[in-house]
């Protein structure tokens, strides 16, 4: 049995953080499999910027979409050779001959309207850095809304435990909506705020993990991307 870190109530039925045989505190979810360990020690949480990087994860989060994100990870690789690695000006000349080459492409998640939706989205994307205007700086612009609203809505506090951390939160409803208005598919609230966790936008480890302190310290010092390219 592994007694908890100091803060954090050991046993409590909404599953705090959870000790691993390396001797680390993780988020439950991050414990095992392998693949989502990995996911959750290093990329989870951790700020981005990269317009590419934040292109790919939403578009990733949008397969997820009814599915495990177990499944999008272990085809992840996959899913950057059948879209070009996610460079958005080559997805944005797909074209029909493309959609059905991909539907018939077992490695990934085969589905029409999310495959349909990664094109959409790219041509969105390079609509938006036509106008100078950045992905990720759209995305950062709602972190302190977002950031306030989560946890329960408790300003400033620590999810202690899974019941705390949310679905989503209003700054990714709003996000979500002007991300349709700009021509992006399959960003509902719940994968736009997904998204926001992934790429460090807000950091929902919970108390005690030991992952929540590497995040913490990589978005203190992290350059948020401002709302034009020419910002950046």
């Amino acid at each position: 049995m592994w007694d908890a870190p100091p803060g954090v109530k050991a046993g409590s039925v909404e599953t705090a953080v959870l000790g691993s045989e390396d001797g680390l505190y993780r988020c439950p979810w991050g414990v095992s499999p392998p693949e989502y360990r990995h996911y959750h020690d290093a990329e989870w949480g951790r700020p981005v910027a990269d317009e590419r990087a934040v292109f790919e994860k939403l578009c990733l989060e949008g397969f997820q979409a009814g599915l495990s994100w177990l499944t999008v990870l272990r085809k992840r690789e996959a899913f950057r050779s059948a879209f070009a690695g996610f460079e958005p000006a080559v997805v944005a000349l797909f074209g029909a001959g493309d959609v059905a080459r991909l539907l018939q492409d077992a490695s990934i998640i085969r589905h029409r309207g999310k495959v349909e939706a990664v094109i959409a989205n790219a041509r969105a994307f390079l609509r938006l850095q036509a106008d100078g205007t950045s992905l990720a700086g759209v995305l950062w612009s709602y972190e302190d809304e977002a950031v306030a609203q989560g946890a329960r809505g408790r300003a400033g506090q620590v999810p202690q435990g899974l019941d705390e951390v949310p679905a989503h939160v209003p700054a990714a409803v709003a996000l979500s909506r002007w991300l349709r208005r700009a021509g992006f598919r399959y960003v509902g609230p719940t994968t736009v705020y997904s998204a926001m966790q992934a790429l460090g936008v807000v950091d929902d480890h919970l108390a005690g993990c030991s992952a929540r302190s590497r995040a913490e310290a990589e978005r203190a010092c992290f350059a948020r991307p401002g709302l034009q390219l020419q910002d950046r």
